[in-house]
């Protein structure tokens, strides 16, 4: 693997812990108010208050505007083809388990020609930290319609509107029976470095989503939850063993109706705090995870933001590793030259 940064340090510089500047190269191209930006900015600080030494990561992706990351990271680092970019990360992964890997995408880039990779990489649960970069359009290639646009949409490659109804990340995630899933929003900094540390504490496949507007071709897509204001007013910040409450003022909260969610106040009709849901991101059973994650599509709900669902389970690389350890203990050979030796030898003079 190449290191596209060539400014990998061995130890922090001027002291003891890593600091944001540890893991910065370059100057980023990216349009004035791209929602990249923010999340470079949350990627470096995490990477730093998380503590791997920058030799020890690897940042991978696929094309597109997001797809640039790497460039920018004073890490290893790999710019793949299109939609290979779980492919990539995985082998770099299995290969070396000691390697932490981020792998970056976006909505096109992950969720179209990748969206094969994305299924299988939740399914077998491969410990990768897996960030999706969704601003709901196709920005490198200025303008067409992703499979996160909703139907309706207008664009360069839908000029009378999609006939389509989009992807949901959470969904997908889910159906693949993933075990990891997190949302943020691109200019929320601290929400931001907060769910990608969960993920590296994750082990196993940890999807972060990460909620961003592209101020060329699909501006304004996330103003409902993209400034502080907005975020109170239509947005809920889920935290396991927490009670869901949101509002401005905290005075709404999520309780079970049937085999649904309702919103009620808290203080009317005699609803107290201890009527309210607690979030659960550790239970098996992701009904209520799943719910929580498909929230705010104009359904009345707010946003999920944080730690949806976080539940431990085997991952591929521990067991293709435990499983080659186990193949070689009961094998009388350990490498070729032993291997040439089990089975009759003649020697030709």
């Amino acid at each position: 693997m190449e290191n596209i940064s060539n400014n990998i340090e061995f130890s922090p510089q001027g002291g003891s812990r890593w600091g944001a500047s540890d893991f910065k190269k370059g100057q980023p191209r990216w349009c004035p108010g791209c929602g990249d930006h923010f999340f470079l900015a949350s990627l470096h600080k995490a990477m730093a208050e998380i503590g791997v030494a920058p030799k020890d990561v690897a940042v991978i992706s696929g094309i597109g505007c997001s797809s640039r990351l790497p460039h920018y990271m004073a890490t290893y680092g790999m710019n793949t083809i299109h939609g290979r970019a779980a492919a990539i990360a995985t082998g770099a992964k299995v290969a070396n388990p000691n390697l932490t890997v981020w792998q970056v995408s976006g909505d096109g880039d992950g969720l179209a020609i990748g969206g094969n990779h994305f299924i299988h990489a939740n399914r077998r649960n491969i410990n990768l930290n897996m960030i999706l970069l969704n601003n709901r359009i196709y920005g490198l290639t200025k303008g067409q319609y992703s499979p996160t646009s909703p139907r309706g949409f207008v664009s360069k490659s839908s000029p009378y509107g999609t006939v389509e109804d989009p992807f949901r990340p959470a969904e997908l995630c889910f159906g693949a029976r993933g075990h990891f899933f997190a949302r943020a929003v691109a200019t929320d900094a601290k929400g931001t470095v907060e769910i990608l540390k969960a993920a590296y504490n994750h082990k196993g496949a940890a999807v972060c989503e990460i909620l961003q507007n592209c101020v060329i071709f699909n501006d304004h897509c996330h103003d409902a939850v993209y400034k502080p204001d907005a975020r109170k007013e239509n947005a809920i910040y889920v935290e396991h063993g927490k009670p869901l409450i949101f509002g401005p003022n905290n005075e709404f909260g999520l309780v079970q109706e049937g085999f649904g969610l309702k919103i009620v106040k808290i203080g009317e009709n005699g609803i107290t705090e201890k009527d309210i849901l607690v979030h659960d991101a550790h239970c098996e059973d992701n009904t209520l995870q799943l719910k929580l994650a498909l929230m705010g599509n104009n359904d009345g709900f707010p946003i999920a933001l944080g730690v949806i669902r976080d539940v431990d389970a085997p991952t591929y690389d521990d067991s293709v590793t435990a499983q080659i350890e186990e193949v070689k203990a009961q094998k009388k050979y350990h490498n070729f030259a032993e291997l040439q030796e089990t089975n009759d030898i003649w020697e030709v003079k």
